[in-house]
């Protein structure tokens, strides 16, 4: 299997704070589910970060991570730090102090991150960076997807959407995800990436490029600034996930401008898709969270057994920038998704018609063929 090194960017990472203690269905108790099997005594515990900056997380992680490790009769212990650091380290001294084998961790910010890491390490449990790659941490694998390509699907999707309505010059703005969030910095390798060529031929503009922090409020402010810095002469925009478009398409919205003015988006939320349904955003990268999860529950059984199977399950690595060390990583594949493909989430599982197919984008949904 050809094995891809990605230097990740080098990021001053500051506290990311992160959200709810969580139950399953809420996000304010935990979640343990063990087998009748020996095994089960081995624990495998695992810290979401939050439950604000991306549905997926309560929604798709935590179920599909679940069901994994309680498939494999291992007992998981699933938390969620509710986009706070205090309570990120609460959690992380707790499953060291309940004994957990493997800790995977989706870190709020790399200094809390290594810190929680090291923690473990001297404890003898083994840990994993899930979607996000701590740096300076001692994770023994990282599970995620391609981050930059990613972003790359996002620049190339606006230019084909503007493609489509023609624009062979055109104004474009990005919304950019939390600076404090490595994999912020890896999307806009990615789309800055892509759309470079049509910036530096002077066929695009960057007329603006500001943080909507993963916030939808703070993007709808962001970009309504821009937009008024610029009297309305907007023509697409990179928004780096789903949430922050949904505040961007507030203010196109109310300038009678949403579905004309392209807009990019990721994680193929349930809000996000009903944009792409109804046209007003232009498409969302579809990260099949099954597959993550699914890639790093068969890696945290593998480590459990400790039977050196682990390394067979990594198709690349990445470097930490700050020690400088490759970590071993297992990538899933993400796919852009319009109108033209919009039954891909669908047919994977990830959502349903019922959660996206309401009644205001019923007759939209039955013109695609969703139903």
């Amino acid at each position: 299997m050809r094995m891809r090194n990605i230097a990740v960017a080098g990021l001053a990472v500051l506290p990311l704070i992160l959200a709810g203690c969580g139950g399953s269905s809420n996000n304010n108790s935990s979640s343990s589910s063990s087998s009748s099997k020996p095994a089960a005594a081995k624990k495998v515990g695992v810290i979401l970060p939050d439950a604000a900056t991306s549905p997926r997380w309560e929604n798709n992680d935590r179920p599909a991570l679940d069901k994994a490790i309680k498939a494999a009769g291992y007992t998981a212990i699933i938390q969620n730090a509710s986009k706070a650091v205090s309570k990120f380290t609460q959690l992380c001294d707790s499953m060291i102090n309940q004994g957990v084998t493997v800790l995977m961790i989706v870190n709020l910010d790399s200094n809390s991150g290594a810190a929680c890491e090291k923690k473990a390490l001297d404890a003898g449990i083994k840990s994993i960076d899930y979607d996000r790659l701590t740096l300076g941490g001692s994770a023994s694998y990282y599970v995620s997807f391609d981050n930059v390509q990613v972003g790359k699907l996002m620049g190339d999707g606006l230019t084909a959407c503007l493609d489509a309505d023609k624009k062979a010059k055109a104004n474009i703005v990005y919304i950019n995800g939390d600076p404090t969030d490595n994999n912020a910095a890896l999307f806009k390798n990615g789309y800055a990436g892509a759309l470079k060529p049509k910036i530096d031929s002077g066929a695009y503009k960057l007329v603006g490029d500001q943080t909507g922090l993963w916030d939808a409020t703070k993007a709808q402010q962001a970009f309504e600034q821009i937009f008024t810095q610029n009297n309305g002469k907007v023509d697409g925009v990179v928004s780096a996930n789903d949430t922050m478009a949904g505040g961007i398409v507030t203010v196109l919205n109310n300038n009678k401008l949403a579905g004309k003015v392209p807009v990019t988006g990721q994680d193929a939320s349930d809000e996000g898709l009903q944009r792409v349904i109804a046209g007003t955003q232009c498409g969302t990268v579809f990260k099949d969270v099954n597959l993550e999860a699914d890639a790093a529950a068969k890696l945290a059984i593998a480590m459990v057994k400790n039977d050196g199977s682990a390394d067979a399950l990594a198709n690349g690595s990445v470097q930490d920038t700050q020690t400088k060390k490759d970590v071993k990583s297992v990538f899933a594949t993400p796919v852009w998704v319009t109108q033209a493909n919009i039954k891909a989430p669908f047919d994977a599982g990830y959502t349903t018609t019922a959660k996206v197919c309401t009644a205001p984008f019923k007759a939209a949904c039955t013109k695609l063929g969703l139903s």
